[in-house]
């Protein structure tokens, strides 16, 4: 899948602006972002629920908007399944067969067995962790190469968030179907996603797979004798401060940074582990904006 400078203007606000990347067969791309950076607006456009006011989404050179055949492989699943509460397991798989040529009957069976989902009369009947795994099933069954979700892992509980997970990347694994992720927890995407898309302001931010976007920071805990100097708070991310015990985040390219902290004579400087989230609070300054 190639997006190629997609843009979109929604009541005279420009929500995303040339957004551009690729998604690689069998991977689990996570998208990122602050609130109201234009995430849920990229994925509905991703899909063609949503088109774009400029730019395309080609899959195998194919414009999804253009040739709507295309988009037999592409499925996305949204944070709610509120629209089809209504209809029955049977109803659902009559009608996923028949937008989806490709669909497996037999597939979708064997993981409704495998996670224990009953067949019901009505969706709404099933309790909001049997509504996520059943969205992943029928998601899977349709054989569609990739599967967008939007907050897959919301409201649920941490035994069915570990059900849902399991299935995610067993499933990719098995397949060459690449997910796309966009999620608030930054936990859950670290241990599932390989490459990381970060959105700001309706623009990609940055796209590196994981482990180098980690790498382009260090963090450290540091304790001065007094407090941290003016001149170097100016140039870090505080992620906490207790006291003269100061956790913060340094770019791994400012070396004089590292150096002038180190001119203090520190009573601690220890390099810690970098996570997703620390990525995050560094580059778009903080996690509670993440969701």
């Amino acid at each position: 899948m190639k997006v190629e400078q997609v843009s979109k203007r929604i009541h005279q606000h420009q929500v995303l602006k040339d957004i551009t990347f690729d998604i690689k067969p069998g991977n689990i791309v996570g998208i990122i972002g602050r609130n109201g950076a234009g995430k849920t607006t990229l994925l509905r456009t991703l899909v063609g629920i949503l088109d774009p006011s400029h730019g395309d989404v080609k899959i195998d050179g194919k414009s999804i908007y253009k040739h709507p055949e295309t988009k037999q492989d592409v499925i996305f699943v949204p944070d709610s399944s509120e629209a089809l509460k209504s209809y029955s397991t049977k109803e659902l798989v009559k009608l996923y067969k028949a937008v989806y040529p490709r669909f497996e009957e037999k597939y979708f069976n064997d993981l409704m067995d495998r996670f224990s989902l009953p067949p019901t009369k009505k969706i709404g009947n099933y309790s909001k962790g049997m509504k996520a795994l059943f969205s992943l099933v029928v998601a899977f069954s349709t054989k569609a190469r990739y599967i967008i979700l939007d907050e897959p892992t919301d409201g649920l509980d941490v035994i069915v968030k570990r059900r849902v997970l399991k299935i995610l990347v067993e499933e990719v694994a098995l397949s060459d179907v690449s997910v796309i992720i966009s999620s608030h927890r930054l936990d859950e995407l670290e241990f599932m996603a390989n490459d990381i898309i970060m959105i700001k302001d309706g623009k990609v931010d940055s796209h590196y797979e994981l482990d180098e976007m980690k790498s382009m920071y260090k963090k450290v805990q540091v304790v001065f004798s007094q407090y941290m100097p003016k001149e170097i708070e100016s140039q870090v991310n505080i992620l906490n401060q207790t006291g003269r015990v100061y956790t913060i985040i340094i770019p791994n390219e400012s070396t004089g940074v590292e150096a002038a902290i180190k001119n203090e004579n520190p009573l601690l400087f220890e390099e810690l582990t970098m996570s997703l989230e620390d990525v995050f609070v560094a580059k778009l300054g903080g996690e509670e904006f993440v969701s």
